[in-house]
């Protein structure tokens, strides 16, 4: 099955204050309440993440949705071959919020945007030049420790290797699709290389297509090292409000998003027979409780 086509945004550009282009969209009604939405990977890029998230527009009566793919991936890709670390997202994300203008930029992070989302807010505590976030939505957010992010690769790493998803495997060698329809056939096996994320495998045939850029995402997870920001009074120190919703059968520990919401004093929503793509998955009930948290936010 092709996922649903992406309508055009309403806007769209590349910024000017960033050390680099990187290119931005907006979708919604102009003029509304904003949502800064940060993909995830790192390395990826926005356009995974639609058409299922543009119901955010919905949220609260209305809001505009502002999308920018992150440096190194997607429209924003670079011929510089210097490395891009957490520093430099965190640099980026401060100067496009800076740059459109937003006062207490609501940010809505999924899986490593959401860390990015994290890394941004503790950098604002200690760098008052740089805009403060107003309201955080965290959706599976990436884990928040090295410890935790060890156990979502042996976890995705043992799914996908499971009997059912080698199962898919065989089905898609023995179909014959790659000499029968190219186009179908890639689509079939991105949907098996990212079919561990999900509670249910099949699902991923509703996931739009991305790619990563690898060294992007090794060079990020390399200058994070060792890290966890779990460790000392930081995430205390962000008194924002925040939600994070995370799916029971997400391969990233659920016991990672406990331990952000308990030390932010964060609202936490669990979503029932859900992995890691809670808009793909229970779509519902995740822009529900987005709807709810901004409605009283």
């Amino acid at each position: 099955m092709v996922p649903r086509p992406i309508p055009p945004p309403a806007e769209y550009g590349v910024t000017r204050t960033t050390d680099v282009p990187l290119y931005w969209c907006k979708y919604g009604p102009a003029g509304s309440p904003v949502l800064f939405v940060l993909h995830g990977g790192p390395g990826a890029h926005h356009d995974y993440l639609l058409p299922q998230m543009l119901a955010l527009n919905s949220a609260a009566g209305g809001r505009e949705l502002l999308f920018y793919d992150q440096r190194g991936g997607g429209r924003s890709k670079s011929s510089d071959r210097d490395p891009i670390t957490w520093r430099t997202h965190v640099r980026d994300l401060g100067a496009v919020i800076a740059e459109f203008g937003i006062d207490g930029p609501t940010l809505v992070g999924y899986s490593w945007g959401g860390l990015l989302a994290l890394l941004y807010s503790l950098e604002t505590v200690q760098d008052r030049s740089l805009p403060r976030p107003g309201t955080l939505v965290l959706i599976d957010p990436a884990p928040i420790s090295r410890q935790y992010r060890g156990q979502f690769e042996r976890e995705f790493a043992r799914r996908q290797a499971s009997p059912d998803v080698e199962r898919l495997r065989v089905e898609l060698a023995e179909s014959h699709l790659r000499e029968t329809d190219l186009e179908a056939y890639r689509q079939r096996n991105f949907e098996l290389s990212v079919a561990g994320y999900f509670a249910d495998p099949r699902s991923a045939q509703d996931l739009t297509p991305f790619r990563v850029t690898a060294r992007v995402q090794q060079s990020v997870w390399d200058s994070l090292g060792e890290f966890d920001l779990a460790a000392g009074d930081g995430l205390a120190s962000i008194r924002v409000p925040a939600l994070i919703v995370h799916g029971r059968q997400d391969p990233i520990p659920l016991a990672s998003s406990e331990a952000l919401a308990r030390l932010m004093g964060a609202e936490l929503v669990i979503l029932d027979n859900c992995g890691h793509v809670p808009y793909v998955e229970q779509p519902e009930a995740l822009f529900q409780a987005v709807d709810t948290f901004l409605a009283r936010a």
